[in-house]
């Protein structure tokens, strides 16, 4: 059977607009609960030398990852909050480590941020957001605690609330942190992370 020049061409046609458009990008894989979390290295939003998770790790009975950022009302909501958690269990062991992987946010003003609300402990700027990409993290605030080996044992949110810290009736992430500092499994591995998206590159 002779097929007409026309559907030949329009064949063609098709084929090359087909060709043309890329393919969606494959959405990263989040890490799941038990399983190793992906290690970084990143500079500190006020400058200074790399931070690598390992070496936190090595010195710490858990790290605390927290996607954060300096305009989302969410995130401005936990600053209090993140603040004393970070020194109260620094005295436990755990160390405490926020990372801002929004694009609109310049290390500059994510370091005057972490200054102005008193955190003392790591605060790291992922230009490109490619760390916040290995965690398929999306929001900010976002939460990942992970043991001294970098198995991830508890991602999510702080607690169910970011206003009056006095209203909290589920205090997530602090109950994550008792549990594993007395050795005792997460009783709510997974929560759901709410505030704002990361501004991706």
């Amino acid at each position: 059977m002779k097929i007409p020049r026309l559907t030949l061409a329009a064949l063609a046609a098709a084929t090359t607009l087909a060709l043309a458009v890329p393919a969606p990008a494959e959405k990263p894989e989040a890490p799941k609960i038990g399983t190793s979390a992906p290690d970084f290295t990143l500079p500190p939003a006020a400058g200074g030398a790399p931070v690598a998770l390992k070496d936190l790790l090595a010195k710490s009975k858990a790290v605390v990852v927290i996607f954060d950022a300096t305009k989302c009302p969410y995130a401005i909501g936990y600053k209090g909050r993140v603040a004393d958690m970070g020194k109260e269990y620094a005295g436990k062991g755990v160390t405490f480590v926020t990372i801002n992987s929004n694009k609109t946010e310049p290390a500059a003003e994510v370091a005057e941020d972490a200054k102005k609300n008193g955190f003392a402990f790591p605060v790291l700027k992922d230009e490109g957001n490619k760390v916040a990409d290995l965690y398929a993290a999306q929001k900010t605030p976002e939460i990942y605690v992970l043991d001294p080996k970098g198995t991830l044992l508890y991602r999510g949110r702080i607690d169910e609330t970011h206003e009056d810290p006095k209203n909290v009736k589920s205090p997530d992430l602090r109950n994550a942190l008792d549990a594993i500092l007395s050795g005792k499994p997460v009783p709510a591995a997974e929560t759901k992370a709410f505030g704002c998206s990361i501004k991706r590159v």
